[in-house]
């Protein structure tokens, strides 16, 4: 009796604390992770990019690199404001498995170091993003999360494009 008791207890609890996040957030949590992830994909990309400006020594992927670290830093600014706003805490670094694609493109020399930056970094990374912020025009509940992903698809979209292009260049 005291066994079901304390778990009743503590199934109502999580249940108030469920109910106060989401309330203190005042966005879904399908809002909420479409900030997170759309911040990780930027830290991704600025990190991706400062490194490709200390390692590479193509200009061509310089000049990617560079337009990714401004983009990108112009873009988390607007999403930071946006989740202050919201009352979302974004992370502050990528993520686990971003970080682990960062070493190991580190690890690279000159000419297999553009080629992986171009194809992980550049392509594939912002085709995901594109599937992110697509997903987010379709599903997010909130009309300025659904606004900030309809004005960031078509940068998201170019980059990619600017990244295929580049891709074919080292390749």
């Amino acid at each position: 009796m005291i066994l079901n008791k304390l778990i009743q207890t503590a199934v109502v609890l999580a249940l108030l604390a469920a109910s106060n996040v989401t309330l203190a957030a005042g966005v879904s949590a399908s809002d909420a992770s479409f900030l997170k992830k759309a911040a990780q994909s930027g830290l991704f990309e600025v990190s991706g990019g400062n490194l490709a400006l200390k390692k590479s020594k193509n200009s061509e992927v310089q000049k990617f690199a560079k337009m990714m670290v401004q983009d990108h830093s112009k873009s988390g600014q607007k999403l930071k404001t946006l989740a202050q706003k919201k009352n979302v805490e974004l992370p502050t670094e990528p993520n686990f498995m971003q970080k682990g694609s960062l070493m190991l493109l580190n690890t690279y020399d000159t000419k297999s170091f553009d080629q992986s930056y171009s194809e992980n970094i550049g392509v594939e990374a912002h085709e995901k993003t594109v599937e992110l912020y697509e997903e987010a025009i379709k599903s997010a509940e909130d009309a300025e999360i659904k606004q900030y992903a309809t004005e960031g698809l078509p940068i998201v979209k170019h980059h990619l494009e600017m990244a295929r292009k580049l891709d074919e260049i080292v390749d």
